[in-house]
């Protein structure tokens, strides 16, 4: 029974524990850890504060959109993840202003677990990032995937584009592009509180070469549509602490 609308642990069979003495996050899979009944209530996640609601609805959002930019024919998972950004674009900014509206709150649910269903096909470098910074720094995990956002797309756009550009027509956004999708992305989390910078959300950069170390090793990197090199994961980060796109 979900009481949050982000990670769509009730339809996954996996979870993420923190290993204390390492500083690292650490997933587990087991096939008898998926749930075998499932009742998603909207009403019971009416009590969550707006800040909760902002970060784990960007955490639903987050999951959609790696899966679909993750590289691999899975059309299936694609699907899915469009209809799950669509759901949030149209619901997230009226669950955090709006808490007690019922339908917001159901479509979050249905975003969460789309996205959980999606991310099959694989993540990418915003969780390959989070996870580390969010061991390190005991971050909330999808405010952190929300900040990394924007410079994440931007480092890969050149492999994204054209996926980015359907997505954008499908969300009827104007002139469809990847401009307009990154100016979505933009006002939605300045519209719901997200910090627009690493700084902002309360992490220095003095661990900056540990955190790039740890993403290109993170389970999640290898979804990411361009290889996500240690310079490459350093370069994200120093964007995103210093607010660069």
């Amino acid at each position: 029974m979900p009481t949050t609308a982000g990670t769509g642990s009730e339809v996954g069979r996996a979870a993420v524990i923190i290993d204390e003495r390492s500083h690292t996050k650490r997933i587990i899979f087991h096939p008898k850890m998926m749930p075998r009944v499932v009742i998603s209530d909207p009403a019971l996640t009416v009590g969550m504060p707006a800040k909760v609601t902002a970060g784990t609805g960007m955490d639903a959002f987050s999951h959609c959109l790696e899966a679909y930019c993750a590289p691999g024919f899975h059309p299936m998972a694609d699907g899915i993840a469009v209809e799950g950004i669509r759901l949030v674009a149209n619901a997230l900014v009226r669950a955090v202003h709006m808490p007690s509206d019922l339908e917001a709150r159901a479509q979050m649910l249905a975003a969460a677990a789309m996205g959980a269903t999606a991310f099959q096909k694989g993540l990418g470098g915003m969780h390959a990032l989070s996870h580390p910074v969010g061991a390190l720094y005991d971050t909330h995990h999808g405010m952190t995937n929300a900040t990394f956002m924007p410079y994440v797309l931007r480092f890969n756009r050149p492999a994204i584009e054209e996926r980015i550009t359907r997505l954008a027509a499908y969300l009827r956004l104007p002139s469809p592009g990847f401009d307009s999708f990154l100016a979505f992305v933009l006002k939605l989390r300045k519209d719901i509180g997200v910090p627009h910078t690493l700084f902002e959300l309360g992490v220095d950069d003095r661990q900056a070469d540990l955190i790039a170390d740890m993403a290109i090793v993170d389970p999640s990197a290898g979804g990411n549509p361009l290889p996500l090199t240690r310079a490459g994961a350093a370069d994200i980060f120093d964007a995103a602490y210093h607010g660069r796109l």
